[in-house]
């Protein structure tokens, strides 16, 4: 078995509270499980309404299979977003 876990980080200027941020936060987190079938939460940066940090993982019984769900979803994420993804760690185990 493989597990494919990736972390990203996106800033998000225009929020100016933790109930706007919850908002955006469970928009990205729905769409993604949704369309993907992968694990998604809110796994850091809890009090900084001005970043969203958002952890995702996968099993599969392919490494490239894996990279490729994680690559996809990430796409995904940036292209449905306004915000700006500053940091993306992928990870294949």
């Amino acid at each position: 078995m493989v597990i494919g876990s990736c972390v990203i980080k996106i800033r998000v200027p225009w929020v100016n509270s933790l109930k706007e941020k919850r908002m955006e936060l469970k928009r990205i987190v729905e769409r993604t499980k949704n369309k993907f079938n992968l694990s998604v939460a809110e796994v850091g940066e809890n009090d900084n309404h001005k970043v969203i940090e958002i952890g995702m993982c996968c099993a599969a019984n392919d490494s490239g299979f894996a990279d490729r769900v994680i690559e996809n979803a990430v796409n995904f994420i940036e292209r449905t977003t306004d915000g700006e993804i500053f940091e993306i760690v992928k990870e294949i185990l």
